[in-house]
Order: C-alpha cells, then structure tokens, then sequence
C-alpha cells in the first residue's frame, strides 16, 4: 500500500472539517502524517483552525495540530503572538494551549521556558475565564520542566495574575496536583 501524499492528507483534513464533527479526526490524521504535519505553517494552521467557536474546538486543534506544528519549528513564533494578540477570546487561547506541546513528555515536549513565558506574559492579566484556564494550563505544564521559572513567574505578576491562576499553579508546585480532591461521596474510603 502506497502513502498517501502530504498534499492529499492536508486536502481530506479541509474536507472533514467542514463537513463532520468532531474536528478532531482530520488533526489526528494530519499530526501523525509526518509529511502533512510538516506543511503546517501559520496559514495552513489558521484554515484547519476554521471558525473555532468552543474550547474543545480550540484544545483539539492546539494540542494536535498548532502546538505540534510550532514544536517541530514550522509555525513560527510570531503566529502565536499574534493570536495571543487577538480579540477573539478562542484564539488567545489558542496561543496558550499551544504551548502545551512545548512541555508535555507524551507530545514530545521538553520544556521551553522562554517560549511558554513569553506567551503568557501577553495573557498573564486577561480575565476571559476560558483563556485564565488555559492560562493556569500552561504554567502547570510548564513547571513539570521548571517550577523555579514558573513560581517566580506567578510571584512577579502577583497583582495581574487572576486569583484561580495563582491558586492552581502555587498548589501544583507545592503538592503536583491541580487542585484538592473535592469533598462528598468520591472522598475517603469507600462502604464496604
């Protein structure tokens, strides 16, 4: 059986954009298409993107498609900043999901402290509750590389930083885990 061509890949992901749901199939097949993947600048990104209007829309494409895209160095920079630039709520988000696949192990990340940081900074005091999630987000991947950058980071911006940022991040760095276990019928031992 022959491979199909990365051109080829690119055209049937445009297809199944537009016509299924969910997104995540035609990223899937482009992210573990090497030569497809390769061909993903800022904008072939920004049409796979299409009218992101969810954040699971936005965490599927940032996860699978523009942070894997930025890793492997054919999305530049610039591309994130600008939509971390963005009024559009989805995009900024989209700026800070992406830095996942910089520090996430699974995803081939290594840690690129200057690379997460410099995103965050545009984003650190913008209180749309879907990009201070991604925002917490970020910096949780980020300290499993280099909790001293991430810690000096949410104590430099103290006064921006939004409260569930500061309460995520500080818990994770102190106990490696987002958040306390919630109260109720799941806590504690379970009846005989």
């Amino acid at each position: 059986m022959q491979p199909e061509s990365p051109a080829t890949v690119l055209a049937v992901a445009d297809m199944l954009i537009r016509t299924i749901n969910p997104r995540f199939v035609a990223y899937e097949m482009v992210l573990h298409h090497r030569g497809a993947l390769a061909l993903v600048d800022q904008g072939v990104a920004e049409r796979l993107a299409g009218d992101m209007c969810s954040w699971g829309d936005v965490d599927a494409f940032s996860t699978l498609i523009a942070g894997p895209a930025w890793l492997g160095g054919n999305l530049p920079d610039e591309a994130i900043h600008e939509w971390a630039g963005s009024s559009s709520r989805w995009w900024r988000r989209a700026a800070l999901v992406s830095t996942t696949g910089l520090n996430v192990p699974n995803r081939g990340g290594h840690g690129d402290t200057p690379r997460t940081l410099a995103v965050c900074q545009r984003l650190v005091a913008d209180r749309d509750h879907m990009v201070v999630k991604a925002l917490s987000w970020a910096l949780r991947e980020l300290a499993r590389h280099d909790a001293s950058a991430v810690a000096g980071f949410v104590d430099r911006h103290a006064t921006d930083i939004a409260p569930r940022v500061r309460r995520e991040v500080v818990h994770k760095l102190t106990t490696g885990f987002k958040s306390r276990p919630r109260q109720g019928r799941l806590a504690g031992p379970r009846p005989a």
